[in-house]
């Protein structure tokens, strides 16, 4: 299920500042990101840069990507975030995510043509600069078709602390 990013005011900042987060990300080197840790989910070509971990601040990382990490300190109740890459000819297998009490975001940063996401029943395709926000409990899988290197913003946030956001887009749908 995916949200209206227009019910959460953080998403405006990060789409605001998406030149920022990306001059911070190209000065990254490759050997700065390591491979997504579930390894079931994917052949090859899934590696992530974290900023913070299930609540905790990767400090080494965080100093590299300053103004990034500041960006990402104003989502409320953020527990997850970093940088996600899926390199050309990447599968990410459809999978659910563990727990009901977050939200995930993605900030479009490089989005070559024939990358998409699915949650659920429905289909999407990243763009540059722009937030899509969905509940990851829902079967969801991704893949890159293209020849170029996708990078999303990743980032988890707590529901409790958008629940008036989250009642108004269920009721919306009504």
């Amino acid at each position: 299920m995916f949200y209206s990013t227009a019910r959460f005011k953080f998403a405006q900042h990060l789409e605001s500042n998406c030149q920022l987060i990306k001059e911070e990300l190209r000065q990254l080197q490759k050997a700065n990101f390591m491979p997504w840790p579930e390894k079931s989910l994917y052949k090859k070509g899934w590696d992530v840069f974290g900023l913070y971990a299930f609540g905790k601040k990767q400090d080494n990382n965080c100093n590299l990507c300053p103004e990034t990490t500041k960006i990402v300190e104003s989502i409320p109740g953020l527990t997850t975030a970093g940088f996600s890459s899926l390199e050309a000819g990447t599968h990410i297998v459809p999978h659910s995510g563990y727990s009901k009490e977050v939200l995930r975001g993605h900030l479009g940063l490089f989005i070559p043509e024939n990358c998409a996401i699915r949650v659920g029943n429905e289909t999407r395709q990243w763009e540059e600069g722009k937030c899509m926000i969905f509940d990851d409990t829902f079967e969801h899988e991704a893949w890159n078709n293209s020849n170029l290197t996708r990078i999303v913003l990743l980032f988890d946030f707590q529901k409790s602390y958008v629940k008036e956001a989250i009642e108004s887009e269920l009721f919306s749908i009504f």
